[in-house]
């Protein structure tokens, strides 16, 4: 099942749509930030012209997600902002290379920063235009199902909840009626009563079939029924009998096969990307500020317990290879270092490790491993070996958190799922925001969990101890 709602061309229109309305609303404040600055609108007249042919061709392509079959605000929102970081890298370099007059640094600054709030403000409410549009009931696609399989039934919860994706579902064909679907999906017949019964409903726009192999004449029988009546006709290969799970289809050639994960990370140019931001940012920071908080941190730990300034605990990273994770030592020496997790009020921790562990001070030597290839600055935390190995045994997708690289923060720590799991459900939920990020991955991701472990730090985390 595709992840955009109704036909390409609708899809187009609706993306030309919202271009066409960030640029309206781009060069309108240009306008006003040029009236109320004083600038010669005239004069800056080419920079707009420049601006907006840059911002086109950096958006073109993947500067909308409004088209989606589900997208969230904050969806909406980090597209805008990777959009608007590419367009000012863009149009900074045309200025450089090219004579146009234009307002200074800090003052495009500002204009870029006011034009990403109006524009997100213009993308979220026409989403919710769009929502209220396909809800209206001319405006529905109509779909009947043939079969009723878990997987059909799924789908029909997907495509009727929320209620804004743009479907009609008139009801399902299988042999005889399932008692386990809803009540409100109506029981149509059996497949070979189909054409009879849709001639009652001849404005019917998707077909989706799971009826098992064995029923290959009567699936050929739909086939033909579509496409001699304009239906389109989608197949669900029934998986949900032994994998309970989202699939991704691929095409190797011509011949089609199913991913049980989407892994933007499998791209070698992404994996560059990632690869070129960690050493950045942990090159800079160890160049920088690193050194002094060494200086500090080495001082007050030195006076305050004794032992070594650094913990090595060795735990678990890309593919299942261990590697020694390093951290400020945060407790007294002790034998269960490498069994136990840290608890909320841990007598192994000193008043100067809890500080540190507050505001994941301790975490900062992690930055050698990211320089070293053992780690990336976001990705799942790394778990000791023992706990690896325990619960491998109890959680089934547990392992798969290891496909990336385990990262200094990542997307469960900035959700609640941070420190002690006492109960298995809390690293279950830990595991399912590991692999949600697995598949979500991005650059624009990356930046927005540092800025949410910055804003914890600063905030308080109540898990961080």
């Amino acid at each position: 099942m595709s992840n955009t709602i109704h036909s390409p061309h609708e899809n187009k229109l609706l993306k030309v749509s919202v271009l066409l309305g960030d640029l309206i609303i781009i060069n309108l404040l240009y306008w006003l930030f040029c009236c109320v600055l004083k600038y010669d609108i005239d004069a800056m007249r080419q920079t707009m012209v420049v601006g907006s042919i840059v911002y086109l061709a950096c958006t073109i392509d993947y500067g909308v997600v409004l088209h989606h079959r589900k997208v969230s605000n904050h969806q909406i929102i980090m597209r805008v902002m990777q959009n608007f970081f590419v367009s000012a890298i863009g149009c900074i370099l045309m200025f450089a290379i090219g004579d146009f007059q234009h307002m200074p640094l800090f003052r495009m600054i500002e204009f870029w920063m006011t034009a990403f709030v109006g524009v997100s403000i213009f993308r979220i409410i026409t989403r919710q235009v769009v929502a209220a549009w396909r809800r209206m009931p001319k405006h529905a696609h109509n779909v009947v199902f043939v079969g009723s399989n878990s997987n059909v039934r799924n789908m029909y919860r997907q495509m009727t909840t929320p209620n804004d994706l743009g479907f009609n579902v008139l009801g399902y064909f299988d042999h005889q009626p399932n008692e386990k679907f809803s009540e409100l999906c109506t029981y149509l017949g059996t497949p070979q009563d189909m054409p009879e019964v849709l001639k009652e409903h001849s404005n019917v726009h998707e077909l989706y079939c799971c009826l098992p192999s064995r029923f290959s004449e009567e699936i050929l029988e739909v086939i033909r029924y579509c496409e001699h009546h304009f239906i389109h006709f989608y197949s669900m290969p029934n998986v949900s009998n032994y994998l309970h799970h989202r699939m991704h289809l691929k095409v190797l050639g011509d011949v089609p096969y199913l991913s049980l994960y989407n892994e933007p990370l499998s791209l070698i140019e992404n994996r560059l990307i990632k690869r070129t931001f960690d050493v950045v940012v942990s090159l800079t920071f160890l160049c920088t500020l690193f050194p002094i908080i060494l200086a500090v941190v080495a001082i007050v730990t030195k006076t305050t317990m004794p032992g070594p300034l650094f913990f090595r605990q060795k735990r678990t990273g890309l593919n299942g290879k261990e590697f020694y994770c390093l951290k400020f030592r945060s407790m007294k020496v002790n034998k269960d270092a490498d069994k136990l997790q840290a608890t909320k009020n841990d007598p192994r921790k000193t008043k100067w490790g809890n500080i540190m562990r507050k505001t994941n001070i301790d975490e900062l030597p992690q930055f050698i491993n990211v320089l070293l290839g053992q780690m990336s600055i976001v990705g799942p935390r790394p778990h000791m070996v023992k706990h690896t190995n325990d619960y491998s045994k109890l959680i089934d997708n547990y392992m798969v958190r290891h496909y990336i690289k385990p990262g200094i923060t990542g997307w469960s720590q900035v959700n609640g799922f941070r420190g002690e799991t006492k109960y298995l459900s809390q690293m279950e939920g830990r595991v399912a925001g590991d692999i949600w990020y697995l598949e979500h991955w991005s650059v624009w991701l990356d930046i927005y969990i540092m800025y949410k472990t910055v804003a914890n730090v600063i905030v308080g985390d109540k898990q961080a101890f």
